[in-house]
């Protein structure tokens, strides 16, 4: 016996062996210019580009919306140039700020928040990143000149310039300066006042 499906685009389906179960869509988001108006709500939250898998992580946040939504939607962001695409990084433009702020009012209340709570952390995590500048070059006598800084937001609080013997090794120290940059600071703090 050879079984027949008819799939109806917008409905979720679970299938257990022979059988098929509908799954009820329980978001709040179930329109196209809806999605569109969730993303530029992201993309004024943050503090900088980001991937599509970032992306589409954050606007997953309403259970009526799927990854292909997403990815229809920013194309079609991109297009009507609400949205830049650069480098695999998506930004935001004047024209997409603009609308944004018209229509984010018109999102579930519900919505925003999930959307506001995630962006946060993602937008922590930009912040941070922009703090912490790592540069690699090639000494002219051999080895690599690797400078690492740690700002505040206001200035500078740290910066070295290290030699590596190696590539490998620059790499690990920007790796390593990356992931531990206040820890770096604050040890070498306590060293210098002890």
């Amino acid at each position: 016996m050879q079984l027949k499906y008819v799939i109806i685009p917008g409905v979720k389906y679970k299938f257990y062996g022979e059988c098929v179960a509908m799954i009820e869509n329980f978001g709040f988001i179930h329109e196209r210019i809806e999605v569109k108006v969730l993303i530029l709500f992201i993309m004024r939250r943050l503090s900088g580009p980001v991937t599509l898998d970032v992306l589409t992580g954050l606007t997953l946040c309403d259970e009526g919306i799927s990854y292909f939504d997403v990815t229809d939607c920013l194309a079609n962001l991109v297009e009507t140039k609400h949205l830049r695409l650069e480098d695999d990084k998506y930004s935001l433009t004047l024209k997409g700020k603009r609308n944004g702020e018209i229509l984010e009012k018109d999102l579930p209340y519900s919505v925003r928040v999930k959307a506001e709570a995630a962006t946060a952390v993602v937008c922590s995590n930009q912040n941070r990143d922009a703090m912490i500048k790592t540069n690699c070059t090639v000494r002219e006598d051999g080895g690599y000149r690797v400078v690492v800084s740690l700002s505040d937001g206001i200035g500078e609080i740290i910066s070295m310039e290290l030699f590596a013997a190696n590539e490998q090794q620059a790499n690990a120290i920007e790796k390593g300066f990356r992931k531990d940059a206040e820890k770096i600071y604050l040890s070498i703090i306590e060293m210098l006042i002890k």
